[in-house]
């Protein structure tokens, strides 16, 4: 694996740039494990990558599970707006989970070989090392096709998808992280998207080069309101699975000065949903708590733009598109100080940060806001803007683009 030094996270402004004038455009092949109708971090970045990719000119063809265990032919479907073809192979439920489906492994290089003497593409992007990904990573490097890898797995995902003894997880995350070293091997670059989940890579897996590359996210779609609010909400986004650690966000409700009046939106579907609308209810929280499900862009914007902050207490980030775009809504952050998440939130500039797991703490931060002076509180909302800017989705195409192309990447 080759790679460049330079981090395209750490840019004072991203800048939108479209392909130099006379350059051919590309046949980019992506291959997702997890992509549209999923609902999750992994799927939403490949969506809006393939995506952008069309809006500048490139051929894109996508390969993800399909719904049914059976293989779709190559078909023209409109993601994020944009037209593109997608290879949809026969996959199976992963039982215990709600949404999780997988094509068998030991058919992974077969259908491979099937897409890319159909695709012949330029260049190859592969947004995970474990089944889709692996397999055309192998196939694509035994024919000279350059192979870039996007990395969104930390282990508490993995390990939230079985239901194994703890000495057979273990085993699983051996064989898994040892799969991950030999196909990321077999790439040009390997890319992640912030440089802290590039050092957790490369500690790993002992790969050296990881580049962090912004998830990104387009900012104009969002509607900032600066301003205290009239009520105090507060929000979370994302899948309601274990590593999300909604249940803390819960207890610490618990905790909150009743004259607050504070209600909480859940947004986002998962397999603890039960479970915690279950909690809520124990702990006498279902009259100030929603669970609102999967929801439309235009709801999910609404239920940001109106809220007074956003929590999160996840333990298992690489980055959070959720984070930003609460960011690009001009929302403070309360965050878990964990993994990835610092690198969104700045401790006391557009946010806070607790200890991962600790209800009081969360309580005390989430009180913080809720309770700051306007002008405080403003501070906070501009920082959250000011923070997001260098994770515009311009710059982030401009990345994989110079990576695709093998040319410098975009100072």
């Amino acid at each position: 694996m080759s790679s460049s030094p330079s981090d395209p996270t750490s840019a004072p402004d991203a800048v939108s740039a479209a392909p130099t004038p006379g350059e051919r455009p590309l046949r980019i092949l992506i291959g997702c494990d997890t992509f549209a109708p999923d609902i999750n971090g992994a799927a939403r970045f490949a969506e809006r990558l393939a995506a952008g990719l069309v809006q500048r000119g490139d051929d894109v063809h996508v390969v993800a599970p399909n719904v049914a265990y059976r293989r779709a032919p190559a078909r023209t479907e409109v993601i994020e707006g944009e037209p593109m073809t997608m290879h949809r192979l026969p996959s199976v439920r992963w039982a215990p989970h709600d949404w999780l489906r997988f094509v068998w492994p030991w058919r992974s290089k077969h259908y491979a070989r099937k897409v890319l003497d159909a695709v012949q593409p330029d260049v190859v992007h592969i947004q995970s090392h474990i089944v889709i990904g692996r397999g055309l990573a192998r196939i694509a490097h035994q024919r000279g096709i350059p192979v870039i890898a996007t990395n969104h797995v930390m282990a508490e995902n993995i390990l939230d998808h079985t239901t194994m003894p703890k000495w057979v997880d273990d085993l699983v995350l051996r064989f898994a992280w040892a799969d991950a070293k030999r196909t990321f091997g077999l790439t040009r670059a390997v890319t992640t998207p912030t440089r802290r989940a590039a050092d957790f890579l490369e500690r790993t897996i002992e790969l050296q080069g990881v580049i962090p590359v912004s998830c990104g996210i387009d900012r104009s779609q969002y509607t900032p309101v600066i301003g205290p609010r009239d009520k105090n909400r507060i929000v979370f986004v994302g899948r309601l699975t274990a590593e999300k650690q909604v249940e803390v966000i819960l207890q610490a409700m618990t905790k909150l000065d009743p004259a607050l009046d504070v209600t909480f939106d859940i947004v986002g579907g998962g397999d603890q949903r039960k479970q915690l609308e279950n909690l809520t209810a124990q702990l006498g929280l279902a009259d100030r708590v929603t669970f609102h499900g999967r929801t439309t862009d235009e709801e999910l914007r609404a239920l940001l733009s109106r809220a007074s902050l956003f929590v999160i207490a996840s333990i298992a980030e690489l980055q959070s598109i959720a984070t930003m775009e609460a960011m690009a809504s001009a929302l403070p952050i309360v965050a878990a100080d964990a993994v990835a998440l610092p690198h969104l939130v700045h401790d006391g500039e557009n946010g806070y940060l607790f200890a991962p797991g600790d209800a009081d703490a969360l309580a005390e931060r989430l009180t913080r806001v809720l309770t700051a002076e306007p002008a405080e509180y403003e501070r906070m909302q501009q920082a959250s803007l000011d923070g997001v800017a260098i994770h515009d989705i311009h710059r982030t195409l401009d990345t994989f683009e110079a990576l695709y192309r093998d040319e410098p990447l975009p100072q």
